[in-house]
């Protein structure tokens, strides 16, 4: 059966897929689908003429390859050419996809909103594909509407099934991955990009605060002034991409009772001692009034500063802070005391009866 080579040549070019891979292809679907026909030689293959443009089945190779002949061949080419070439192309062009945005994995993308059938998830288009960024990934409070550009952390691409027997591009997608924030300080920071400066950890509460500890490679580089920027504009610019997030950048430090120090900012360390090296539990002393600073909302500064070291952390103030009772605590304590008092006098009386008439 002949088949119009300018024809093919075309879709080739419409499609942006080289000819051969174009054949190729179309030679594989013809094949399939005739070794599913009644009566086929299951040995049997189609090949393809550029030259000519004729589509023939062959069987055996070389000396011993002979042409098959099928009485439904051309009807079979042609469905081949509708439905599975189709199908087939865009497998092939999904494939490339995956492989192309799988080189970002762990990187920034940008690409728009768009209004999906789940309102829950977050679809974004992206140049060749679209990706979505699930509920857990999403920055709780932050509203995106169909139009807006985003910038979101590439955090998985792979072939996913949307439904039985079909594949498509799955990419995840996340606003709330840690490595978010590094990923937009090395937009934003050519220290980053050269190698000069490093960012070597971040711990994140995504939408609330995070902590990114940093060091440089070069001495006479300041990797936290880097990452602040001239007038703090570096800074600004990625606590604006995070809608306000709060980030403290800290030194990395080698000495883990160094490093807790500086994570604890901003609270002020009078004192950071290691107590032991197999848990990485490190004393913290502070002055009394940053106690509650260096712990934080809801244990929050003290928290994201063990995440960020690894360390256990145990602070203490300079000095003992007085209890301050209430009403109600001072009578249970005052009731507690007439009862050991009361109960240490019966002991010493059934201790000694001839107490008792004295």
């Amino acid at each position: 059966m002949a088949i119009d080579v300018d024809a093919l040549l075309m879709l080739a070019v419409e499609q942006k897929i080289p000819i051969d891979n174009l054949v190729f292809q179309l030679e594989t679907a013809v094949t399939e689908s005739y070794r599913l026909e009644e009566g086929a030689d299951k040995a049997g293959y189609a090949q393809f003429n550029k030259e000519t443009g004729e589509m023939k089945l062959f069987t055996g190779y070389g000396e011993e390859k002979t042409e098959i002949t099928f009485a439904n061949f051309e009807r079979l080419v042609n469905s081949a050419i509708r439905r599975d070439l189709k199908s087939r192309i865009r497998a092939g062009k999904d494939q490339e996809v995956v492989q192309e945005l799988s080189a970002k994995v762990g990187d920034l993308i940008t690409g728009e909103v768009l209004q999906g059938k789940d309102p829950t998830l977050i679809y974004v288009k992206l140049p060749r594909a679209e990706g979505k960024i699930p509920p857990q990934e999403q920055v709780k409070g932050e509203v995106y509407k169909h139009g807006d550009m985003i910038k979101a952390y590439v955090v998985e691409v792979k072939m996913g099934e949307i439904r039985p027997g079909e594949k498509r591009p799955d990419i995840l997608l996340s606003r709330t991955h840690p490595l978010f924030v590094k990923a937009l300080f090395a937009l934003e920071v050519p220290e980053i990009r050269n190698g000069i400066v490093e960012i070597v950890a971040v711990a994140r509460e995504p939408g609330d605060r995070s902590k990114v500890s940093v060091r440089s490679n070069r001495e006479a580089v300041s990797a936290k002034g880097a990452l602040i920027g001239p007038g703090g504009a570096r800074s600004k610019i990625v606590t604006e991409e995070l809608h306000g997030e709060k980030i403290d950048i800290v030194d990395f430090d080698l000495d883990i009772a160094k490093y807790v120090a500086a994570a604890l900012a901003p609270a002020r360390v009078i004192s950071s001692e290691l107590v032991d090296p197999l848990t990485k539990a490190v004393k913290v002393v502070v002055p009394d009034y940053q106690l509650s600073l260096a712990i934080g909302k809801n244990g929050q500064n003290a928290r994201l500063a063990a995440r960020l070291t690894g360390a256990k952390i145990d602070i203490h103030p300079d000095k003992e802070m007085p209890r301050i009772l209430t009403p109600e605590q001072i009578a249970r304590e005052k009731a507690a005391l007439e009862q050991k008092i009361a109960q240490e006098q019966a002991d010493k009386l059934e201790a000694n009866p001839e107490s008792a008439g004295n």
